[in-house]
């Protein structure tokens, strides 16, 4: 048997049969199953949305192939990575791209990539990688990183890595922070954190025209020596986190409203910003649909000209700067502008505490090692699926359509379990089995 297939061989796991009562065989639409309330209907008859390029129902039979060899060196990690260099000639010849010069490695991926494959065994990578999935179809968030590159499965490869390994308990504990929420802040006395939410530094509200999840900035309210620059990359992280949580299909962006009204250079502080950036392009590549920065004084001018040549061409082409409200309802209806954002709508922002006993699920360590276990399973059904895909076999693609359904689906059952509420879910934004009302 070839090396590669070896890589590719089927290993122990639970057979189809044992898990054809959960997955089942209805063609049930995620929209159906979960429920994707005001906006995102709205989005699902877009037809910029629904017929996407690149995604998960339009690939090419080409970027197909491209998204099997990336699921081929992504279960080839989660066994034995690839050596991080090598000092033979012609050693090591089929990942041969960690030594190239490409024309730019911004952000330091490549070696983010080997320190990762040299400090965090296969099994870990492999936890972080579907604690990372959620919700998510896996296919759709390997298109992400993909899409990003190119299509390049070498550099798409290392970009995954290196999130990863950024969302490890190594460095930002993406998964703690998730599980430990508003209340595990409050208790921490995390008053850097809290002081944020409470006054509306940021807020999600609403959707644009095409069923995005719409995430307002107010940077009036930013002042740099109210929290430390942990504080506001977990801030950061975690809004970023909760908007993943209201993306539905076809939806997989989000827009972004920089309120600059009353803005001036005391709200100005380059080291968030530079931390956004970050975030979005290498480490949420292509979650952002659009970014409007709307009523940008003259004093922003300055600013803005340091900022854009910190921006990948792709990032700065989703900007507008926009300074009416008649602009502004070009990308999101008036029934949706709030009088915050000089519209009509009587909303604002008013932070919703934590009720007591909201995370009670979170303590029941018998039902969550359950429906964990559950999830393995699936896991691991998934894993031998998609081997079978990647080698070729024509028949496993409807099972491991459903296989990926039976994720999704159990991941709404553990959510109460290993995610504390946030105030999405004190508002109803948020529910349940994952159903959605903006």
């Amino acid at each position: 048997m070839s090396a590669r297939r070896r890589v590719l061989s089927t290993r122990t796991g639970v057979r189809l049969a044992l898990l054809s009562p959960i997955i089942g065989y209805n063609s049930m639409s995620q929209d159906k199953e979960h429920g994707s309330g005001g906006g995102q209907q709205n989005a699902a008859q877009n037809p910029r949305q629904s017929a996407q390029a690149g995604r998960v129902g339009t690939l090419t039979s080409e970027q197909e192939g491209t998204l099997k060899e990336l699921w081929q060196n992504v279960l080839q990690v989660f066994v034995e990575p690839p050596a991080v260099q090598t000092t033979e000639k012609g050693k090591g010849k089929k990942f041969g791209f960690l030594k190239k010069k490409h024309e730019e490695d911004k952000y330091a991926q490549r070696e983010d990539y080997q320190e990762a494959i040299s400090t965090q065994s296969p099994e870990e990578l492999r936890s972080i990688f579907w604690a990372t999935v959620k919700c998510d179809d896996p296919d759709a968030l390997l298109l992400r990183f993909l899409r990003a590159r190119k299509w390049d499965v070498s550099q798409a490869l290392v970009m995954l890595v290196s999130t990863l390994a950024w969302r490890s308990g190594r460095q930002h504990d993406v998964e703690t922070l998730m599980a430990k929420g508003e209340a595990g802040a409050i208790e921490s006395k995390d008053d850097g954190f809290m002081s944020q939410l409470r006054v509306g530094k940021s807020y999600l509200h609403g959707c644009d025209r095409t069923g995005r999840p719409i995430t307002v900035v107010s940077a009036r309210l930013h002042h740099s020596g109210d929290q430390s620059d942990d504080a506001m990359q977990r801030y950061t992280i975690y809004i970023m986190e909760s908007t993943r949580m209201l993306l539905r299909d076809p939806v997989d962006t989000a827009a972004v409203i920089f309120d600059l009204h009353d803005f001036s250079l005391a709200n100005m502080d380059y080291a968030p910003v530079k931390f956004m950036i970050k975030c979005f392009e290498a480490h949420y590549p292509e979650s952002l649909g659009v970014c409007i920065v709307y009523r940008a004084p003259w004093v922003f001018q300055g600013v803005w000209s340091i900022i854009k040549g910190w921006l990948d061409p792709v990032v700065a082409s989703k900007i507008h700067f926009i300074s009416s409200t008649s602009d502004l309802e070009k990308f999101i209806s008036p029934d949706r502008v709030s009088k915050q954002l000089g519209g009509n709508v009587d909303w604002e922002y008013k932070y919703v505490e934590p009720a007591a006993g909201e995370n009670d699920r979170m303590n029941d360590s018998k039902t969550k090692d359950e429906i964990s276990k559950l999830r393995m399973d699936i896991i691991g059904e998934l894993e031998q699926l998609t081997r079978k895909w990647v080698e070729g076999a024509q028949d496993v693609t409807s099972v491991r359509n459903h296989t990926k359904q039976a994720l999704r689906e159990n991941y709404w059952k553990l959510d109460p379990y290993i995610r504390a509420r946030t105030i999405l879910d004190r508002t109803g934004v948020l529910s349940d089995g994952g159903h959605v009302d903006m």
